[in-house]
């Protein structure tokens, strides 16, 4: 069980400070509904109903980039999924901001405006310095607990994340509860059967490393995505290399040959290749090529062919728990969704203990009519999951551990 308190724990009527993560893709201005305000809504909906006063502070964007924008829009999603209003202020912890604050009435639900539009929110630091930033320490006295329902920002040592902890009494909201314990499974639960790891992505500096941290959790990794290519390189095939105007191999393959050739070595017998890759043909249709077949690397692969599927599905058919990190393919085009959806269909027909994370991966669920209830547990996290997953502290879950301890 985790260390720390949960809203179980929380005094009635209490005036909380709630930290979620409603970071969201924008389009034309507009944040973009999404699976977050939804398991937010769960942590939100909680709290107002049980009569406490509820102010609310999320993050968009980084300031430079084009989706850093207000939370107006946010607020609009959010209540539409709570089933109640939320009032939004264009303020943190201005007056105006303070003055809504104080009007709060017992059930009412408030979003103030993007934290990273406040000076003190981004760099990173120690929960000490940031629980002595000015946003902190103005805040934190008109409150009565802070609640971090934030997992998937939990990596992050930002001053709405761990500084609050050190000025309150904090506990877990229902989203960092449950992602919690979901992905610290895999280092924390005992498993009877076999345990494997479904690979895939774009960013294989992260799953490679993940896999050199889990070598003796799990049994067999099944790979896809770039990292999947790149160990095929490592395995002496022509692939895993860019090609025209492609960014995504060399440089990844430089930063992580030798942790790559050397998981190869050690665990060789636990590491499963795709043995066919899909292309798109001269048609535009889907095309597979067998990897003993390749001679040079002249198209972008998109995909693991079918070979490759019907390879993996037995291997997750007789797991006693699945862990998917990243897609096997470019699963936003139907035509390269086979390998990533062929998986998460044998995950979700076995009887196992299976956790489907990282936000992109999580979207195919939805995408293709599968069910979340068919799996144990569908992450919302991307960076937190990967910390999670390798071991690695994350600083917003360890400063909620020392206030319960406090």
């Amino acid at each position: 069980m985790p260390a720390f308190d949960t809203i179980d724990d929380l005094p009635a009527d209490s005036r909380v400070l709630v930290r979620l993560d409603l970071n969201s893709p924008i389009e034309d201005g507009d944040p973009q509904d999404n699976r977050r305000f939804e398991r937010h809504a769960e942590t939100v909906r909680e709290l107002a109903d049980a009569g406490h006063r509820v102010v609310l502070m999320a993050h968009q964007g980084r300031p430079g980039r084009d989706d850093f924008t207000s939370l107006a829009g946010h607020a609009d999603i959010l209540a539409d999924h709570v089933g109640r209003d939320v009032a939004f202020v264009a303020d943190t912890y201005g007056e105006a901001a303070l003055d809504a604050i104080d009007a709060l009435e017992p059930g009412e639900v408030l979003l103030l405006e993007n934290t990273r539009m406040c000076d003190d929110e981004l760099p990173e630091a120690s929960p000490e310095e940031k629980a002595e930033t000015e946003l902190v320490e103005t805040l934190a006295p008109r409150f009565d607990a802070y609640v971090n329902d934030a997992y998937s920002a939990a990596h992050r040592s930002h001053a709405s994340l761990v500084g609050f902890p050190l000025a309150l009494p904090a506990y877990a909201g229902r989203v960092m509860e449950t992602e919690y314990e979901a992905n610290t499974a895999i280092a924390t639960r005992e498993f009877d059967g076999p345990v494997t790891m479904v690979v895939g992505g774009t960013k294989a500096t992260d799953v490679i490393g993940v896999m050199d941290a889990l070598d003796d959790r799990v049994d067999r990794f099944l790979l896809g995505g770039v990292a999947g290519e790149l160990f095929l390189r490592a395995a002496g095939h022509p692939v895993g290399r860019d090609v025209g105007e492609m960014d995504l191999f060399d440089e990844q393959w430089e930063g992580n040959r030798e942790l790559i050739e050397s998981v190869l070595d050690e665990r060789g017998d636990a590491v499963r290749l795709a043995s066919d890759l899909a292309y798109e043909g001269a048609d535009g249709d889907r095309a597979e090529v067998a990897v003993d077949d390749i001679e040079e690397k002249r198209e972008a692969f998109l995909d693991v062919g079918a070979a490759t599927v019907a390879d993996y599905e037995p291997a997750i058919r007789e797991s006693d728990a699945v862990f998917v990190k990243g897609a096997l393919g470019v699963f936003e085009d139907e035509r390269f969704a086979d390998g990533t959806v062929g998986v998460l269909e044998a995950i979700a027909e076995t009887d196992c203990f299976s956790v489907v994370g990282g936000g992109d991966t999580s979207r195919a669920i939805e995408m293709y009519g599968l069910s979340e209830d068919d799996f144990s547990h569908v992450s919302i996290a991307g960076g937190a999951y990967i910390r999670a997953l390798t071991g690695e502290p994350l600083p917003a879950v360890e400063v909620l551990e020392a206030a319960a301890d406090r």
